[in-house]
């Protein structure tokens, strides 16, 4: 009778993988994959030995060169593995990284100042109707009085503040359903969707249902966003592009690696080291 208890591991897997001699245990295989998940267990396992097959090659490259394992210490007292502290001397020692002079820096900023720019800022009120989307009854009740109000405010949109204060089952209630300031991704995305589209001073028309239940919704102001000076991010732009040169720089060295390693068992070039680092 056959058993289901590793059916997880895949059935396909090779007998060995081994990399300039030395083998990948497969329990330690079994291990990674659950760094690498995917659609199928066979996928996953591929992907885990290409992982190990990597990390091997570079302690063995460590190895040989001599780097001796020098643990940091995080600032929560965590110890550095030795091999991890191998491979990062080895990194260290074995890969320059430019500092991206200045003009870089501006060129990078000229080009990308959409990335530099502050979000908007919206002064909202609402007046929520609270029900949820599964209680069909009370949704529909929340739904009509939403509806009876925007009626009302359309009318009467001065009444905006004590409408709030009676009907509105959200602690803002208090203050006119006054909700202060809101930048893009602090509100459910319905919400957001119909607050960006209002002008200064507008009420929306229809109330807008969200997982809470249905609000109206004003806009009171609108503090557009604007492009951070070159100064303020000059810092910010020097750690991403040395940090893109280093990311480039380790792949290229493990895809030479690769190249000049004998691995059996798995299939792993140099143009495959690139992207699974």
């Amino acid at each position: 009778m056959s058993c289901a208890i590793h059916s997880n591991i895949p059935r396909a897997e090779p007998a060995a993988v081994t990399v300039n001699g030395v083998t990948i245990a497969r329990n330690a295989i079994h291990s990674e994959m659950q760094n690498h998940p995917a659609e199928k267990p066979i996928a996953a396992w591929h992907q885990a030995a290409r992982a190990l097959v990597i990390r091997q090659l570079l302690l063995l490259e460590a190895s040989r060169i001599g780097i001796v394992p020098e643990p940091a210490v995080d600032e929560e007292g965590r110890r550095e593995i030795d091999d991890e502290a191998m491979i990062r001397g080895l990194v260290e020692r074995e890969i320059r990284v430019p500092e991206p002079d200045d003009e870089t820096c501006r060129r990078y900023y000229d080009r990308n100042k959409a990335r530099f720019r502050s979000p908007d800022i919206y002064e909202a009120s609402h007046i929520l109707f609270a029900a949820l989307p599964t209680d069909k009854e009370a949704y529909a009740r929340a739904e009509q009085a939403a509806a009876a109000a925007s009626a009302e405010l359309q009318a009467h949109p001065e009444r905006f503040a004590a409408l709030a204060r009676t009907y509105s089952q959200c602690p803002s209630a208090a203050q006119g359903g006054n909700l202060g300031q809101i930048t893009p991704g602090q509100t459910t995305p319905e919400f957001e969707r119909a607050l960006t589209a209002l002008a200064p001073a507008e009420t929306c028309r229809e109330p807008v249902a969200t997982r809470y239940g249905f609000h109206l919704i004003r806009l009171d102001r609108k503090h557009p966003g604007r492009t951070l000076p070159y100064v303020a991010v000059a810092g910010q732009i020097a750690d991403y592009l040395r940090e893109s040169v280093r990311r480039r720089a380790v792949a290229q060295y493990i895809a030479r690696l690769v190249s000049a390693a004998q691995i059996e068992g798995i299939e792993l070039s140099g143009a495959e080291a690139l992207r699974v680092h």
